[in-house]
């Protein structure tokens, strides 16, 4: 039998059903995904993994528009196209996906509410993470404009912004303020930044902080650079922060759409992120479709699923969706 989700895997398991006259039920469906190399059926209704995923890293755009979009670059052959919810929908809801959070790479502040005009009367696009000039004199009116809307669920800094906000100083300041808003903040940074984070955990302790893309840690690669292993061990004694288990095909460096499927080749990250932080602090993000130059969605959420199968049903329903509903203050039915 193939285990690469193919259709001999794909018809042994409708045989297996047909032949017992009925539908799997949930813990069937669950132990038999890892097997079928994908992790939902569209149209399942219930039978839908871990309740439906919630994907908490896309982005949209469009280059097409009065005066351009400033991300991603025009001479990007890939990225720069027209990129809207429906082609992701697509790819993602016959995989179990049931709402994404968009996470504004533009730099520009009127782009925080092209988005939210998208999302509007849109129940899949569940929130955003805005993008806003912190630490600036226009970060006070962008956000009191933006954090009235239920879908506005936070922002993203990057690391000149974390440098700074782990110092008093206006960005330290205005993240307080996303602190007592009960919302959320995205760190962008690379292995060197990672610890931190941890400190700036420490100092503003009632803010949720997410860590995108493991720190963009390298993958493949052994030993692990030293910041990143330091990094994660101060995270541990920080319950605020959690970490996005996502950018992993990006980290392969491999940007022909060639990253490998094998889960062998991530599994040495992910399980340092699993033992040092544990279940509830791990969440499910694609990074769609940046993570299209790398390797196809299927093939994204393909090996994530194997190796947080392996953890078992109840770590891998938080991943995939528990645990962005908690952090991020989101919800879907089911």
């Amino acid at each position: 039998m193939r285990k690469d989700g193919g259709p001999a895997t794909t018809a042994w398991f409708i045989l297996l059903v047909m032949d017992q006259g009925r539908r799997p039920n949930r813990r069937e469906f669950l132990k038999m995904a890892p097997l079928m190399g994908f992790v939902g059926w569209a149209g399942c209704g219930t039978g839908l993994p871990y309740g439906g995923i919630i994907d908490t890293h896309t982005h949209f755009y469009d280059p097409k528009r009065p005066g351009g979009v400033p991300w991603p670059p025009a001479d990007d052959s890939v990225l720069n196209r027209t990129v809207l919810p429906e082609e992701y929908r697509r790819l993602s809801q016959p995989l179990g996906v049931r709402g994404t959070i968009v996470v504004e790479a533009s730099s520009w502040v009127a782009d925080n509410q092209w988005v939210l005009d998208l999302i509007d009367g849109n129940p899949f696009l569940i929130g955003l993470i805005g993008n806003l000039p912190i630490g600036s004199d226009e970060f006070g009116p962008a956000w009191e404009r933006y954090r009235r809307n239920r879908r506005f669920r936070g922002i993203r800094i990057h690391g000149p912004e974390l440098a700074a906000a782990i110092q008093p100083s206006r960005t330290q300041d205005h993240l307080q303020e996303v602190s007592r808003a009960g919302l959320t903040v995205d760190v962008l940074v690379g292995v060197e930044q990672f610890g931190q984070v941890a400190t700036l955990a420490d100092q503003l302790r009632n803010l949720r902080i997410v860590v995108d893309h493991c720190a963009n840690v390298p993958m493949g690669r052994a030993p692990h650079p030293s910041p990143w292993v330091s990094g994660l061990a101060a995270c541990h004694y920080a319950p605020n922060v959690s970490m996005k288990v996502s950018g992993l095909v990006e980290g392969t460096g491999m940007s022909k759409g060639d990253a490998p499927r094998e889960p062998s080749v991530y599994r040495p990250v992910v399980e340092n992120l699993w033992h040092v932080l544990g279940e509830d602090r791990l969440i499910y993000g694609s990074n769609w479709p940046v993570s299209s130059r790398y390797a196809p969605y299927e093939t994204v959420q393909g090996i994530v699923t194997d190796i947080f199968n392996g953890f078992g049903a109840t770590a891998a329903t938080k991943y995939f969706r528990r645990n962005a509903e908690r952090v991020y203050g989101v919800r879907i039915e089911g």
